[in-house]
């Protein structure tokens, strides 16, 4: 399928990859691997592929929005530079790490960006821009907040729309 369509940019969440399992084995031909384990549990976890013919490098956040399951790096195209995130937030996930993706999507929102994921916020109704549940409704305000368009309008997973991008 990766051959068919030649994607420049590749983000896989829920990896379930862990420190055991070398980028060799995860590598794929012709990309540039970036990835963030989950460590302390099964599952989760993220992995970005960039187009080797693309200069990427990954960069480190403020402490405030170092997220768990995030990796972020930078892009260089001509005379300008592009910010590209991969986040997985989990279901579960505490108010600590909720409030770090959160400062991350502000911190990066600052200059030109692509944030793309699963951030399984399932009750936000997208094409309308409404929300029910507090969660939601904060994320909702976030991205309208920090002027960022989400292009994701079809259903990812049952009626909901997890996985988004944002820019």
């Amino acid at each position: 399928m990766v051959e068919d369509i030649d994607p420049h940019i590749i983000g896989i969440t829920e990896s379930w990859a862990t420190p055991d399992i070398s980028d060799a084995e995860l590598g794929m031909t012709g990309y540039v691997m970036f990835r963030k384990d989950r460590l302390e549990r099964r599952g989760g976890g993220v992995i970005l592929y960039i187009k080797e013919s693309i200069q990427a490098y990954e960069i480190k956040l403020e402490k405030e929005a170092e997220c768990e399951e995030a990796v972020w790096c930078n892009i260089v195209t001509g005379n300008s530079t592009v910010t590209v995130g991969l986040v997985y937030r989990s279901p579960n996930i505490s108010m600590e790490e909720n409030e770090k993706i959160h400062n991350a999507i502000k911190e990066v929102s600052k200059r030109d960006c692509i944030i793309m994921g699963d951030f399984n916020h399932g009750h936000i109704q997208w094409t309308s821009l409404q929300s029910t549940g507090r969660e939601d409704q904060e994320f909702l305000k976030l991205v309208q907040d920090s002027f960022l368009s989400q292009h994701v309008l079809e259903a990812t997973r049952g009626e909901n729309v997890l996985d988004i991008v944002l820019s």
